[in-house]
């Protein structure tokens, strides 16, 4: 008989997302073992409450923020009456981050909400949770929140970190704890395929893997088990052949069962329904053990028609309303509505969708875990990790779009969820910007390479995994015409962020004595892919003049990067034409900022120039440094001063069919911050041989009137034209989004005067817009 619990039980899961899941594949002959992570999940003694940590508060980095505290389903804060140095370790290290660089007392990131759990905490530095300190006891304080206490973290992470749900319900005492879970393939056509999409759901418990009864499995958990393993949706399944295999071999099943309601994140937010009466041959009464069988997004998909189809559609406005269903159908524009912007890893950003043919963002209020879902499954994904809030991802720029965003969680798109239809987000800035971390299927891509040598887990040599004669071997990559875009792609498929560096040598990192042999080479990536192996690559015939060991390909990472973005409105409302004789452009001759025609232009004359000014915003995630060390920096005996970047912006201007008539180029004089978001302190200034960059939050300015900032139109005919910008052109520096790096703008020219208008950042409007700049569709990088 059946024991039905009175009481629905939160399901405790303790997932540790290895590659559980394909235990059962091997590999050839010559392969080794990924080391294991560094990071382990902390044991904590059964007395101490369960906890979970986040970072909130207002203008704010990834790394800093209010401390909160989720217990007994409330988030609370901490007071700051006897923090210390010891007690923000604690905290930054149980939220995955190596070190606490400091902390703040007085509600330094605003005020909190709700309880203020902790009160006169007191650590060591070496308990493993918060909970473990010394305190008044959980709920036990006399502050306010006027007594918030932040932390900042150091911006690395430790390696291996996964954030783990470690809330327990001790409803009636009890305790349910799931090592692990995964889909184990049974069919011997989904035992070589990768991802795993098809097969029995098991349970790690005591040790032991275990199946589930399917008497009351319903498709709502298949839907959950799914989107946990990063798959949009599930499908039917041959029923007659599994049975047939049940029928086969002895099941063990685990005792209970599970009862989602499908819009659960994760399978530990869904709930248990009863225990199963075990007969003694261990197999459930009238069923078999669980099957699902999940559809992957287009990008993880054997074949591209097999997968997910993503949520395009026409947007359609109010003056398309007589838009017929065959223009509709056929229509060359068809395009998604949200897009993912300013992630290190395919799965994450910043959310960011279409509305009246432009892009905006999403306010984070009432941002949640099923709204952040919608998002993840209409884009190919599974259920999302995070739901991310405070601009985590960095700041958008455009409108904001959407605020309180309320998703029921079985919305196509994240555009049908009802949301506040306040003019313009009234409230909202870009600080708030809403973003996500969707799971995504095991590719398997990080077992086949690693870095070597390094003086930490985030550098070394790039070795790869590659099959020579029959078996695996470790070996380098080629060196020559290595550069960021490649070292971008090595980082993403280790899961470690960005890159900071690209090296072409790597003479302070040996790496592994028998993997100095070269077995890729000719690497040349977008800076989009997933994994090395998709870039384009000599293949099989191999050329590499300097050979591999100390000349083999190696890179640097970083847990964030910045994002320049240069503000369009500046650039329309400054454009002017200066007539410049041409004695008073030597420093520019000599910088190459002139014309062809400038070498055999008289003393006397005149060259006419284009001029306006730029504001370069950096809304990424940390600091943007030139790749050059200062002791590198070349100075220029002309203009006074050093150039910290060969280039650093290209201007141009082009015909309506995108031919170059004319072009300019800066190089980087100086980088400093000109002025910064209120809050933000000045870092960089370039006079007396200052360091030179941009810091998040702050913008640095080139007048109008400073040399070079122009283009020379002394040979250009009247007429219509396109101008155009862009930043950090030959992708010297590591971004988080190199897309919005270009500015566009309308141009008139009638011969004595000139109008700017239509300015906008490249990809921020609808196709159907930036299709009217021909060639010129977005500064998506492509295969150089």
């Amino acid at each position: 008989m059946l024991a039905l619990w009175s009481v629905s039980f939160v399901l405790l899961c303790i997932w540790r997302f290895s590659y559980a899941q394909y235990e059962h594949l091997g590999y050839l002959p010559g392969y080794q073992e990924p080391a294991q992570d560094l990071y382990t999940i902390p044991e904590l003694p059964k007395d101490t409450p369960r906890i979970q940590l986040r970072l909130a508060g207002e203008k704010r980095k990834h790394n800093e923020g209010r401390v909160e505290v989720f217990y007994e389903g409330e988030w609370g804060t901490v007071c700051d009456d006897d923090f210390t140095i010891h007690a923000a370790q604690v905290v930054c290290r149980e939220l995955g981050y190596f070190e606490a660089v400091s902390w703040s007392p007085s509600s330094k990131y605003g005020k909190g909400e709700g309880r203020i759990w902790f009160d006169n905490v007191r650590c060591t530095g070496n308990e493993r949770s918060l909970a473990q300190c010394e305190s008044n006891g959980i709920g036990v304080s006399d502050c306010k929140h006027t007594e918030d206490v932040g932390v900042v973290c150091s911006d690395k992470r430790i390696p291996g970190f996964k954030f783990v749900n470690t809330l327990t319900n001790n409803i009636n005492s009890l305790n349910i704890q799931v090592e692990d879970v995964r889909i184990r393939p049974i069919l011997s056509t989904y035992r070589k395929r990768i991802p795993v999409t098809e097969g029995y759901v098991e349970v790690k418990d005591g040790g032991k893997w275990k199946q589930i009864c399917d008497d009351e499995w319903t498709q709502m958990n298949s839907r959950v088990i799914c989107g946990m393993f990063g798959f949009p949706g599930d499908k039917r399944y041959n029923t007659r052949v599994y049975k047939m295999f049940a029928r086969r071999r002895k099941q063990t099943y685990w005792d209970y069962s599970i009862n989602c309601t499908g819009n659960e994140a994760h399978l530990s937010s869904c709930k248990l329904g009863h225990t199963l009466a075990i007969k003694a041959n261990s197999t459930c009464e009238q069923g078999s053990p669980v099957v699902v069988s999940c559809v992957p997004g287009r990008a993880f998909a054997p074949a591209p028609m097999a997968g997910y189809k993503k949520a395009f559609r026409q947007e359609v406005r109010p003056d398309d309303v007589f838009l017929s269903k065959m223009q509709e159908a056929t229509s060359p524009h068809e395009q998604p509505l949200v897009r993912l912007r300013g992630g290190a890893v395919v799965g994450e950003g910043r959310v960011e969708v279409l509305k009246n043919g432009e892009w905006g963002t999403i306010c984070d209020d009432s941002w949640n875990l099923v709204a952040a879902t919608v998002v993840c499954r209409e884009l190919g994904f599974g259920s999302a990790k995070e739901a991310l809030s405070g601009g985590q991802l960095g700041q958008g720029m455009g409108p904001v779009h959407m605020n309180e965003v309320k998703c029921s969680g079985f919305e196509k798109s994240v555009t049908e969820c009802p949301f506040s239809m306040d003019k313009d987000s009234e409230g909202c800035s870009h600080e708030e910007d809403a973003g996500v971390r969707c799971n995504v299927p095991a590719m398997g891509f990080q077992q086949r390479l690693r870095l070597s040598g390094g003086r930490n887990p985030f550098e070394g040599r790039v070795e790869v995994l590659k099959e020579r004669n029959g078996s695996l071997v470790w070996g380098t990559v080629c060196g020559e015409g290595w550069g960021i875009m490649e070292a971008m792609v090595v980082c993403r498929q280790l899961g470690l962020g960005f890159a900071s560096h690209a090296f072409q040598e790597t003479w302070n990192w040996p790496g592994a004595v028998n993997a100095d042999s070269v077995v890729m080479s000719g690497v040349r990536c977008a800076g989009t892919e997933m994994s090395l192996s998709h870039c384009l690559h000599h293949g099989e015939y191999l050329s590499c003049p300097k050979g591999g060991g100390r000349f083999a390909a190696g890179v640097s990472c970083s847990e964030t990067a910045p994002d320049l973005v240069l503000n369009p409105q500046v650039v329309e409302q400054t454009t002017y034409l200066e007539d410049r004789p041409m004695f008073m452009l030597q420093c520019a001759y000599e910088e190459n900022c002139l014309g062809s025609t400038s070498s055999s232009t008289p003393a006397n004359s005149y060259r006419r120039l284009l001029r306006f000014s730029s504001q370069i915003h950096n809304n990424g995630q940390s600091d943007f440094r030139p790749k050059a060390s200062r002791e590198s920096w070349v100075w220029h005996d002309c203009h006074r001063h050093y150039h910290s970047m060969e280039v650093f912006t290209h201007y141009d201007l082009l015909s309506n069919n995108g031919t170059k008539v004319a072009e300019g180029h800066k190089a980087s004089f100086c980088l400093e911050d000109s002025e910064c978001d209120e809050g933000i302190e000045k870092r960089y200034e370039c006079a007396n041989f200052g360091e030179q960059g941009i810091t998040l939050g702050c913008w640095d300015t080139y007048r109008h009137d400073i040399d070079c900032q122009w283009v020379d139109i002394t040979d250009v005919k009247p007429g219509d034209y396109i101008f155009q910008i862009v930043i950090n052109p030959n992708y010297e520096v590591a971004e988080t989004d190199y897309t919005n790096n270009i500015v566009k703008c309308r141009c008139r020219y009638d011969g004595h005067r000139i109008w700017m208008y239509n300015c906008h950042i490249g990809g921020s409007f609808s196709a159907e817009t930036e299709d009217t700049f021909p060639g010129l569709i977005n500064n998506q990088v492509t295969h150089r």
